[in-house]
């Protein structure tokens, strides 16, 4: 509950490294299945990444296109099927009460890589490049889309973009100030300039040789980094109240999340910072960690990432922690950055409408310095799922929790 109101997920729309049927990505994470391959071009070598198949001719017409980055495109798609799954159309609610939240950590990458391309080979740049690379042009292209004109808003912060989006947009609903919110986040940035940036970074995962799929480990031993991913995820947000009223479908309760800052360092993240968000994320749901039966974790696969998320976990859960199943969905779709929190918060919320908890891919060699209870290899029922968590710890040091409860 937040600031005393009820908030539902009552629309799911995804577009992801699985496809964009959120039942078939749930059932393919159930089964462990890794979307990661091999990408690269005759001036890239080959990166480990998890792209998603996505072409704009279903929701664009080739007038359309110009000027509309990848990036957008996959936001109109992801809202566009998050609106139709939610039976949510504006003639049941004023346009001036729908508002659009949405996350995203770099904007319009292909715009931009292929703007610096154009203008190193014929000293010129697309006349469209600002307007397809600024920010917040995927929230914009959904309220042109759908007719949104309340509060539309972009959040840039970094992993944490989408889950701040998410947050926002209830608080809005709970205020009074929207009635609907779409809400989520969308990434797209394998292109080779982006790529070539993280790998100066020394955080992505080294390719494994032999099994390209595998190579983005959380919990394990031989883990190694991360492994970029694109799509877009989105949520319809709305009242309990106005969600039963008109006969909708509820997913999940989304009942409270913590937000928090760790103000030491860029990149590395912090025990404290951590436990303050899942701290606040559990008291304003009125939850106590023995409620809480799955988490969604952050679960990047870096070295140090993984062992303070985990310690921050069991330092909240104290002796309930053997009760929390955890998984990082990221090994098997990868770390979509600004969109992660919303592919994850989706998947948080279909884990309790299917009472079903997805595994971590890969993890064959737990490391015992994590000491969770790591769900592995194939998915498990979770009959008694009453409530669970999405983690969302960003560069910069900005931490989100993000607390569903079962739709009752």
């Amino acid at each position: 509950m937040i600031n005393g109101e009820r908030i539902v997920v009552s629309g799911i729309g995804v577009v992801g490294p699985h496809g964009d049927r959120p039942d078939a990505v749930f059932g393919e994470l159930m089964h462990g299945k890794s979307a990661i391959a091999l990408w690269g071009r005759d001036d890239v070598a080959p990166v480990a990444v998890a792209r998603s198949a996505f072409t704009p001719e279903r929701w664009f017409t080739k007038l359309q296109l110009p000027g509309v980055d990848r990036v957008s495109q996959m936001a109109v798609a992801a809202g566009e099927m998050a609106r139709a799954d939610a039976c949510c159309w504006l003639d049941s609610v004023e346009p001036e009460r729908v508002g659009v939240f949405v996350g995203s950590g770099m904007g319009g990458a292909t715009a931009l890589d292929d703007g610096y391309e154009t203008f190193r080979r014929h000293g010129r740049v697309p006349p469209l490049t600002v307007v397809a690379s600024m920010a917040n042009a995927p929230a914009a292209h959904m309220a042109m889309r759908i007719g949104a004109r309340g509060p539309v808003y972009t959040y840039s912060v970094a992993c944490a973009s989408a889950a701040v989006a998410i947050a926002e947009a209830s608080e809005a609903i709970a205020a009074g100030r929207v009635d609907l919110a779409i809400a989520g986040g969308v990434e797209s940035l394998i292109v080779p300039g982006v790529i070539r940036a993280w790998q100066a970074l020394q955080t992505m995962a080294t390719p494994d040789a032999d099994d390209p799929a595998s190579s983005c480990r959380p919990f394990d031993e031989t883990r190694s980094g991360f492994v970029l991913g694109d799509g877009a995820a989105m949520l319809v947000l709305e009242s309990q109240q106005r969600a039963y009223r008109r006969g909708a479908r509820a997913y999940a309760e989304l009942s409270g999340y913590g937000v928090s800052c760790d103000a030491s360092h860029m990149t590395k993240p912090d025990r404290e910072g951590q436990v303050r968000a899942l701290q606040q994320a559990l008291q304003r749901s009125a939850l106590v960690p023995a409620q809480v039966g799955y988490c969604n974790a952050h679960g990047t696969a870096t070295r140090v990432g993984d062992v303070v998320e985990c310690d921050a976990l069991r330092h909240v859960w104290g002796p309930d922690i053997a009760r929390l199943r955890v998984s990082s969905t990221k090994s098997m779709h990868g770390h979509l950055l600004g969109a992660a929190g919303a592919l994850e918060a989706a998947i948080t919320v279909l884990a309790l409408h299917r009472s079903q908890v997805p595994p971590t891919a890969s993890c064959d060699h737990p490391d015992p310095q994590c000491g969770v209870r790591v769900v592995r290899g194939q998915g498990e029922d979770a009959p008694s799922l009453e409530a669970a968590i999405s983690n969302s710890f960003a560069f910069g040091g900005t931490n989100v929790v993000l607390a569903f409860r079962r739709a009752h």
